[in-house]
């Protein structure tokens, strides 16, 4: 009796036809395994290619930031004037407010400067005074042989430190490049973003519009929520960390809470290392106790913004597991550097946010 077509063979025919019998575990493990490969395969041709043109990635990517920050304030002052003049208003109300921070900081450090050399001279002296005394005993030479050395070695790469500094001027036109396409994007798509969009999905096909028109707004309403949210951890987090240091009288306690700002949009490391190089200058203008504060603080913040900011703040926006979270700012940081730490943490929540869109939209009614 012989076996229907539409069946398939038994593992005692495939054995006396001469076909090896496969485990069904195997087979599954060998269909995931090679699905797996071809999309890692078309993520890393996605990701060269995004290498190729990094910089106008990042020029749309800060448009998007910009974008979901003074969308709101536009689509407000867009109640009282014309969109057009209202986002205007909105777009160069922002520039000024951070050109002004800017100089506000450039002003407050340059005042600051004449005292500052005196300061740190007399921090260093101390220092190697304490280095000298017990429990470290280092010879009085030691730091007098480390000077002439640094000074012989710079004497010795002056022309890596001129080219260096030349590609550094090189590197300044390109930040301003990409902060004007920035800029540029983010105009458009606070002006008509939505009609955009709508004309990406009109070319669409209508099963797959619908998917995309959900993807897209899961996406944006995460991205904006990300935003919305480290923008305010990391405000939150500098007027912390500027109080503490303007009591402790450490100098350049505005400069240091706008690098803690900065330093705010990199997931769990930024804090920390902008808060060390605090307790460098408290070390070397105020002494060891006053920095020992300063480390008293990193560790404080961390628990306020770790505990409380991030839980109450990100968890309505991004629900991602902490362990996640960190895989994502050192894998990013691997790959791209400092860009990469910043962008990995919403790239990563949009994906699971567009994930969990398209998978509910699978499950529920049509």
């Amino acid at each position: 009796m012989s076996t229907p077509p539409d069946q398939p063979a038994s593992p005692l025919e495939r054995r006396s036809s001469g076909e090896p019998h496969v485990p069904g575990l195997l087979r599954t493990a060998a269909a995931y395994a090679w699905r797996i490969i071809a999309v890692g395969i078309v993520v890393h041709v996605a990701f060269s290619v995004l290498g190729q043109f990094h910089r106008v990635a990042v020029a749309v990517f800060l448009g998007l930031v910009i974008t979901a920050v003074l969308r709101p304030v536009a689509g407000l002052l867009a109640r009282f004037m014309p969109r057009p003049l209202a986002v205007a208003a909105a777009i160069v109300g922002g520039a000024v407010l951070v050109i002004g921070a800017l100089a506000l900081v450039g002003e407050t450090a340059a005042d600051q400067r004449s005292g500052l050399e005196k300061e740190f001279v007399t921090g260093i002296d101390r220092i190697e005074r304490q280095l000298e005394e017990p429990p470290f005993r280092l010879p009085p030479d030691a730091f007098d042989d480390l000077q002439s050395r640094i000074g012989k070695l710079l004497s010795s790469h002056r022309s890596t430190l001129i080219s260096t500094a030349l590609s550094g001027a090189s590197r300044l036109l390109e930040v301003l490049t990409v902060l004007a396409l920035a800029v540029f994007c983010a105009v458009f798509f606070t002006y008509s973003g939505d009609r955009q969009w709508q004309w990406v999905c009109d070319q669409l096909q209508d099963g797959a519009r619908r998917q995309v028109t959900v993807a897209g707004r899961a996406a944006w309403r995460t991205f904006t929520g990300y935003t919305h949210g480290i923008l305010l951890v990391a405000a939150t987090n500098a007027v912390l960390v500027g109080i503490a240091l303007f009591a402790l009288g450490v100098p350049l306690a505005m400069p240091l809470a706008l690098l803690e700002f900065l330093a705010a949009f990199i997931p769990l490391i930024g804090s920390p290392i902008a808060l060390a190089i605090a307790a460098v200058v408290a070390l070397a203008s105020k002494g060891a106790v006053i920095a020992l504060v300063v480390v008293a603080l990193i560790v404080v913040i961390g628990q306020i913004e770790g505990h409380l900011l991030h839980p109450l703040v990100m968890s309505w926006a991004v629900r991602l597991h902490p362990v996640v979270v960190a895989l994502a700012v050192v894998g990013g940081a691997v790959a791209a550097g400092v860009i990469g730490a910043v962008v990995a943490v919403p790239l990563v929540a949009v994906v699971w946010s567009v994930y969990q869109a398209l998978r509910g939209r699978a499950d529920g009614p049509e």
